[in-house]
C-alpha cells in the first residue's frame, strides 16, 4: 500500500471513531476535528514553558485551535495565520493585540480575521517562537497526520527558507486524546513532526524532532503551485 491511501485510511479511521463517540460536530470527515475540550487543550498549553516564553505564535485557522489563538491574543502575542488556501499574494494574516479593534475571540475567527488582520508576505514577517498545528491523527513520537491538504507542510517549509524557524522551533498540537493514535505512522520527506502533544488532559513530550529543509517541489503537484502564489513566485526564482 503506498503512504498516501495508508494516511487517508488512518484518518477515515479516526473520523469515524471521533463521531462514534460524539466528541466533534457532524460531518467531520476531511476537516481538522474540532474536538470537545479543544479550550481545556489551550488551557494545559498555557501552563507550559513554551507558550509563556512565546512572543510570536504561527496557528492554523481551524476551528480546533480557536481557543489558542484566542488565548494568545488575549495574553499579548502576536499571531500570525495562513490565509485560507494560501491564495493570496500575502498568504498570511497578522493578528496584531495591540492593534485590534474586535474582541480578541472574534478576532482569531478565521472569518473575522479575514476581514479585520492585514495581510502579510512571508519577508515582512517577524520570527516564529512556536507553531501550533492541527491534525487528524498524531502517535507519540509526533508522527502527524493533517486532513491531507499539505497546507501546514508548505506553511512550515516557506517558513523555514524564509529563516524564520528552525530546526529548534518547537512545533506543538492540540488534540482529542482519540486522535493520538499507537504505534507508527506513514510519513514522506516533506512531513514534520510535533514536538509535543496536548490534550484536554495530557502533555505529551515527543521525539526525535523532524523537520523539512524546505520546499520539496517534486511532491507538489503543478496546479497547487500555480494556484498558491508564493509558490508560484519561488518557483519561477529557481
Amino acid at each position: 500500500m503506498n503512504k498516501d491511501r495508508a494516511k487517508q485510511e488512518v484518518r477515515e479511521r479516526v473520523w469515524a471513531l471521533l463521531e462514534q463517540e460524539q466528541v466533534v460536530p457532524p460531518g467531520v470527515r476531511g476537516r481538522i476535528p474540532a474536538f470537545t475540550g479543544a479550550e481545556a487543550a489551550a488551557e494545559l498549553l498555557a501552563t507550559l514553558s513554551i507558550w509563556r516564553e512565546a512572543a510570536v505564535v504561527k496557528a492554523v485557522p481551524d476551528k480546533a485551535q480557536l481557543p489558542v489563538r484566542a488565548r494568545a491574543l488575549a495574553e499579548g502575542k502576536l499571531v500570525y495565520m495562513a490565509v485560507p488556501k494560501l491564495a493570496e499574494a500575502q498568504p498570511f494574516y497578522l493578528l496584531d493585540p495591540a492593534e485590534l479593534t474586535v474582541p480578541v475571540t472574534d478576532a482569531a475567527s478565521s472569518k473575522v480575521a479575514a476581514t479585520v488582520a492585514r495581510r502579510v508576505d512571508v519577508e515582512q514577517m517577524r520570527p516564529v517562537d512556536l507553531i501550533v498545528c492541527g491534525s487528524v491523527a498524531v502517535n507519540r513520537q509526533g508522527v502527524r497526520l493533517g486532513k491531507g491538504a499539505g497546507y501546514s507542510d508548505i506553511e512550515v517549509a516557506l517558513l523555514h527558507e524564509a529563516g524564520l524557524i528552525s530546526p529548534d522551533t518547537t512545533i506543538v498540537t492540540t488534540v482529542h486524546s482519540l486522535q493520538v493514535v499507537a504505534g507508527d505512522l506513514p510519513e514522506t520527506d516533506h512531513d514534520f513532526r510535533v514536538d509535543f502533544i496536548v490534550t484536554p488532559d495530557e502533555v505529551i513530550a515527543c521525539g526525535p524532532p523532524r523537520r523539512p529543509r524546505g520546499l520539496y517541489w517534486d511532491s507538489l503537484p503543478q496546479e497547487m503551485i500555480d494556484a498558491i502564489p508564493a509558490l508560484a513566485t519561488r518557483r519561477q526564482r529557481d
